[in-house]
């Protein structure tokens, strides 16, 4: 993504959010970047194509901006002032923003906190699109139930156009609408394998394969005694296994699980063959790898406040979750038991297989932004890596 303001932008022009149901929500540009971003589903001159989500948080907004999972999304913030404390380095998720675009009641530009960086000049320079002004509660609803997410930001002549038609059909007609790209995860893992850890050879060394990972995540499990390599999404079981790791991390990331066939298989080969742990897109695709099938959620869930049931000790607890897909419960082999549910909706949170060393988390452990009430499977899992292979823990 690259950082700057196009030419010829004047901060607060007229900007606008187009459904894809024809409704326009009307605001104010923050930024409009130089280049559009990367995982844009599209974009032009005057119009950037994304899907609609919401977010529930009051706070992290800069790990949202960053975390890979909202690759080609426009984000839209519920809570009504964003950027009320300063936003610095050692929040980033990634090492650029993610989304297609950030949406916000208004950006709060003098921001609390005693340091760090304000979020509308971080927008521009980070070349981030963003919109504020827009009534977006009501924005939100209208994404719970509009079945479709797919809009458009929009600015300039085609923004004074669409506000001439009054007919929404007409709207949308005057828009080439995108199809949702499937390559999301490929936009967002650009590496290769990367060492990382302590390397001191008492605890176990752990394989990563990166779906588009939080810093956090890697941080978690770097606390928690292990070390790591950080693969990229297309590894194949074999170069998973080449460096002999201990146990497997398959990380978050962006997109439907559906997307990721060769990702599935080799999951098939490797699975079971040492301990393995799945979070988030991770869940899903090693879920699906056993034979699991994933579907859409009408929304999705996107925020801090999501409560969790352990099904075999009754506790629940607060995630954090970001997720647009689910395993389906209706169809879960036999060999797949729920661990966990979510308690507003009954999705799937967490699975493990009944024979083989394999388990999984919808939601984020790490938080980032979020609480930290389930922060311990990160241990509990090098735990048992260590257990696998006789190894010291430090």
């Amino acid at each position: 993504m690259s950082g700057g303001v196009a030419a010829g932008f004047e901060p607060g022009e007229p900007g606008g959010l187009l459904l894809a149901s024809g409704e326009l929500f009307l605001g104010r540009l923050a930024s409009w970047p130089a280049e559009p971003p990367a995982t844009a589903w599209a974009a032009s001159d005057e119009a950037i194509w994304g899907e609609g989500v919401f977010n529930t948080s009051m706070t992290g907004y800069q790990e949202v901006l960053t975390d890979p999972s909202y690759a080609g999304q426009v984000v839209v913030m519920t809570y009504p002032f964003i950027g009320h404390y300063g936003l610095s380095p050692e929040a980033d998720q990634a090492l650029e923003p993610a989304v297609a675009g950030f949406v916000a009641g208004e950006f709060w530009r003098e921001p609390d906190r005693g340091s760090g960086e304000e979020i509308v000049g971080w927008l521009r320079r980070r070349g981030v699109p963003a919109l504020e002004g827009v009534a977006t509660r009501k924005l939100a609803v209208r994404l719970r139930e509009g079945g479709d997410t797919a809009l458009a930001l929009v600015r300039g002549r085609l923004l004074a156009r669409l506000e001439r038609l009054r007919d929404p059909a007409e709207r949308v007609a005057a828009l080439s609408w995108p199809a949702r790209p499937r390559d999301l995860v490929a936009r967002v893992v650009r590496h290769g394998r990367l060492v990382l850890g302590r390397g001191d050879g008492r605890g176990p060394r752990v394989a990563v394969l990166d779906l588009g990972t939080k810093r956090r995540i890697l941080d978690e499990l770097l606390k928690a005694g292990a070390s790591l390599e950080l693969l990229p999404w297309n590894a194949t079981a074999a170069e998973i296994l080449a460096s002999d790791p201990d146990g497997l991390v398959v990380t978050n990331g962006p997109g439907d699980p559906a997307d990721l066939p060769g990702v599935e298989a080799a999951l098939r080969q490797v699975a079971g063959r040492l301990p393995t742990w799945g979070i988030c897109l991770g869940h899903q695709v090693l879920a699906a790898a056993f034979g699991a099938r994933t579907g859409r959620l009408p929304y999705g869930h996107r925020g801090g406040n999501h409560p969790v049931q352990e099904v075999e000790s009754g506790r629940a607890f607060i995630t954090a979750q970001n997720h647009g897909y689910a395993v389906l419960p209706e169809e879960l082999p036999d060999e797949l038991e729920v661990t966990h549910v979510e308690l507003n909706d009954g999705v799937v949170e967490g699975l493990r297989h009944r024979r083989l060393p394999v388990w999984s988390v919808q939601f984020h452990p790490e938080g980032a932004p979020g609480p930290l009430d389930s922060r311990s499977h990160f241990r509990e899992f090098v735990a048992r890596v260590a257990a696998w292979r006789g190894l010291e823990v430090a």
